[in-house]
């Protein structure tokens, strides 16, 4: 199989099957998309969506936020994972849009990376759930399940993110994030693959590699 092969096979078999994916983070604004997305790393979806509503209740918009304590924030957020460096990364990202951007979450990799607590990974998934830009983030999800059905072969989660932008279509790259993500998390797990009951091993070089 040609990774062209591979790369249509797969995109295909995920449209058919879940043709509007979506994050599993709940939230209402850019500014909550933003917030959600910080506290989601190295943390489960579902831990973050049971913090978020009582942080997002008392401190609303990113003036509320930057106006607060570090620890007035880690009393909302110390179920999460890294909840220190969390707490501060919150008020000091909430300042800088205060202070830098009137308010408003930015739009562009540039600028969102320069806030604190902001890489590349978030940046990327801001600009496509707030922005509806093409763009892939690369998780942990995504990176292991890119590597392992063979549509990329890279080292670090940019060679990856690189790669799949190369193959993929623009108009599909926001939900093949959510794909590759979803599958990883359900399906193609960390420690134990389910690649029995998985609908594109047939197409997958981790699975055949097994036989």
């Amino acid at each position: 199989m040609t990774i062209k092969e591979r790369y249509k096979a797969i995109i295909d078999h995920f449209k058919a099957a879940n043709p509007n994916p979506t994050t599993e983070l709940h939230f209402n604004s850019p500014f909550e998309t933003l917030v959600a997305v910080i506290l989601s790393a190295q943390c489960t979806d579902k831990r973050v969506n049971m913090v978020t509503p009582a942080l997002f209740a008392a401190y609303p918009t990113p003036r509320d936020m930057a106006a607060a304590s570090d620890g007035d924030l880690l009393k909302y957020i110390s179920s999460v994972s890294y909840p220190n460096s969390k707490a501060r990364h919150l008020q000091a990202m909430a300042a800088m849009l205060v202070a830098d951007f009137n308010g408003q979450v930015p739009s562009t990799m540039e600028e969102l990376t320069r806030l604190p607590g902001v890489g590349r990974k978030t940046a990327n998934v801001v600009m496509g759930v707030v922005f509806h830009k093409a763009a892939i983030a690369v998780d942990t999800h995504v990176f292991r399940v890119a590597n392992r059905t063979g549509l990329a072969n890279g080292k670090t989660p940019l060679e990856v993110e690189k790669t799949l932008t190369r193959h993929i279509p623009e108009q599909d790259r926001y939900n093949a994030h959510h794909w590759l993500l979803l599958h990883g998390r359900y399906v193609c797990k960390a420690l134990k693959p389910q690649c029995t009951c998985c609908e594109i091993n047939q197409f997958c070089k981790y699975h055949h590699s097994k036989k």
